[in-house]
């Protein structure tokens, strides 16, 4: 997580602006990238790598402590954070919450990967895809396609309430008003962790 974070998602906004993209666009896209490679890599070696949730958890809570603190001192690291906004401070909040509660319910960690694979994958992919066709942070349907293409399986691999879950969170991350790296965990927990508990994970198949 620490390579993405401080070396390759540096390397890659240095490349894109060698390219002549305009820094703010750089930026989202490093961000992106921290999003798929790191956050997304990590959630889905939860299950094979921890058996309890709490490095996991402290680790978020601290990269956001960091980010914010980053924020607040104007000292940004400027290729993927936007002095505008706290979205990556949100994205390490709630996912360390996601983690960290889910965990009380589910041991193995499923219940945790889906929702955070939804944000850091999904909402990942449709923010890569608006930046490569509008060359600017906007909210099109095109990135709302790619971004179901990849939430539906990944919440197939919890049956239907997950398919559910990967197509309310898509249709929320269009919405404005509200960061999506709230929304989107918030939602998809909504439907996931009512079906966990009554076991309505029906198999797609």
């Amino acid at each position: 997580m620490g390579f993405v974070l401080l070396f390759a998602s540096r390397w890659l906004y240095n490349f894109v602006l060698r390219r002549g993209w305009d820094p703010k666009r750089g930026t989202y896209l490093g961000r992106k990238f921290v999003h798929i490679f790191g956050a997304g890599v990590v959630a889905v070696i939860l299950p094979f790598e921890f058996h309890e949730p709490y490095f996991p958890f402290a680790f978020a809570m601290l990269l956001a402590l960091l980010t914010f603190t980053l924020h607040r001192t104007g000292r940004v690291l400027y290729w993927f954070q936007d002095p505008a906004n706290y979205s990556e401070t949100y994205f390490a909040l709630t996912w360390g919450m996601a983690v960290l509660l889910t965990w009380f319910l589910d041991k193995t960690f499923l219940l945790a990967v889906v929702p955070t694979l939804f944000m850091a994958w999904g909402d990942g992919v449709t923010g890569v895809v608006r930046n490569l066709m509008y060359k600017k942070r906007t909210k099109a349907w095109e990135g709302s396609v790619a971004m179901l293409l990849v939430c539906i399986p990944v919440g197939a691999l919890m049956g239907v309430a997950g398919v559910v879950a990967g197509a309310l969170s898509t249709g929320v991350e269009r919405m404005e008003g509200i960061d999506d790296n709230i929304s989107i965990p918030i939602v998809s927990l909504c439907v996931l962790v009512p079906a966990w508990v009554l076991n309505l994970n029906m198999p797609i198949i």
